[in-house]
């Protein structure tokens, strides 16, 4: 039985499909073969995760899309981290299936007499296994296993050479420098990397890496040299996308720690009066849409704002630059820690600011929400998206929602004043599937 839930697939398709621009949405549509054009024709976006799931079925469809979104290409991290949990336990599926039917065969042969092998047949284990060939072919033999675990690598003292490891990078640094002896300025980076069997700090130079190896993805590594201070990835090093491994949460949380060493974590009253880099814990009670300002040099950075609440106190929590990325899959509810902050107080305000080294661990996840909300107010409307401010559990919170989702479940219309229009029905009454701070499907209540 498949482990895949239809509706959490269908929602994240309909999140997925959201992300597109509208010559990436058509384009997607050219490889979906089985949906005949006259359904391609004129649907709108919240249509389409319906009539693809119908005609490729759950499983099928997360293939499906996952083609289609190499070939566009949509391989960033806004897409793919919604569809990568729907790939994998597909693959995970697949692999099940397969042990199913060769149990199957075993016990089949088993019952029509098919003779067991005795052991004077076998290969002998100091003989290569010999592939079976037609006729008159040459045999060969199957090639040794190359791949050595993580763990093998740190109890052994030698070079890589001519093997490789597989594992997931749980994370990555910020990018650092160092000086050669011609005082030439270069860039290297960290990550943490783990495997089914260990964790490991992979120490890689060259800044063109740092933008080609990503969190949470999968990596085969090769070519890999290891001295005295640590494993490395040097310019003759190859790191090529794998399939996914098996990583214990035991090891990718000790993997973490391999890069960024934890702050103590405080109640949020003693982190409000603390001059330390501190880390905390509590329910996430708000989200701020993220927004571009301006810091000293006058450049334009991202910056994101939640509140946090424990049993002591609550605080504002703002994410800055990269780090805002963090914030996609929190949602109202969530209990989280975050790590390795910093007190930040303008005039008698105290709040939490993010550093290089925070991160958001989800302690308890509520998912995806269905719930009904009421509209009060409004910070913004343009025809793409609208910033909105309604009651939802008792509390007000700020959401983003595609506007021509909002102008069809009240059947308005874009053009015009359409921030007018939305203002002279309030208060509106909706049903609405929350996904973090977003709205991904509103319905009129």
């Amino acid at each position: 039985m498949s482990d895949i839930s239809a509706s959490d697939w269908k929602a994240d398709l309909t999140s997925i499909l959201e992300e597109l621009d509208g010559g990436q949405f058509k384009k997607m549509l050219e490889y979906l073969e089985k949906i005949p054009k006259s359904q391609k024709t004129g649907r709108y976006k919240e249509k389409m995760p319906q009539i693809i799931i119908e005609h490729y079925g759950t499983e099928g469809s997360i293939s499906a899309i996952q083609h289609a979104m190499d070939q566009i290409p949509r391989r960033d991290p806004k897409v793919q981290d919604l569809l990568r949990p729907f790939v994998d336990k597909e693959n995970k599926g697949k692999k099940r299936k397969r042990e199913d039917e060769e149990d199957e065969g075993s016990a089949a042969d088993a019952a029509s007499g098919s003779a067991v092998p005795s052991p004077h047949h076998l290969t002998p284990t100091n003989e290569p296994a010999r592939l079976p060939t037609e006729e008159g072919a040459e045999q060969k033999s199957c090639p040794p296993d190359m791949r050595k675990t993580i763990c093998d690598l740190n109890s052994s003292s030698q070079l890589l050479g001519t093997s490789f490891i597989k594992g997931k990078v749980v994370l990555k640094s910020g990018l650092r420098t160092y000086q050669t002896k011609d005082k030439e300025k270069k860039f290297f980076f960290y990550l943490a990397v783990a495997d089914e069997t260990a964790s490991l700090k992979v120490m890689v130079y060259g800044k063109k890496r740092y933008k080609e190896i990503k969190e949470d993805k999968f990596y085969m590594f090769r070519k890999l040299i290891k001295d005295d201070k640590a494993v490395k990835v040097t310019t003759q090093s190859v790191v090529s996308s794998t399939h996914s491994v098996e990583v214990p949460e035991e090891l990718e949380m000790e993997a973490r720690k391999l890069i960024y060493s934890e702050s103590p974590v405080y109640t949020i009253e003693e982190a409000k009066s603390s001059a330390e880099t501190v880390s905390v814990e509590g329910s996430v009670t708000e989200i701020n849409p993220v927004e571009m300002v301006k810091v000293k040099d006058k450049r334009k950075t991202e910056r994101q704002h939640f509140q946090l609440e424990d049993d002591t106190d609550s605080i504002t929590i703002s994410m800055w630059g990269e780090v805002t990325n963090q914030c996609k899959e929190l949602s109202v509810g969530d209990v989280i820690k975050v790590t390795n902050l910093k007190r930040n107080q303008h005039y008698d305000t105290v709040s939490l600011n993010s550093t290089g080294f925070t991160r958001i661990q989800q302690v308890h996840s509520v998912g995806i929400q269905n719930e009904r909300i009421q509209i009060e107010g409004l910070i913004k409307a343009t025809k793409k998206e609208t910033h909105l401010e309604a009651a939802f559990n008792q509390q007000v919170h700020t959401f983003v929602v595609a506007s021509r989702l909002l102008a069809k479940a009240f059947d308005f219309k874009l053009e015009g004043d359409f921030k007018g229009r939305l203002l002279d029905k309030m208060p509106l009454s909706a049903d609405a599937v929350i996904k973090g701070n977003k709205i991904i499907e509103i319905t009129a209540a």
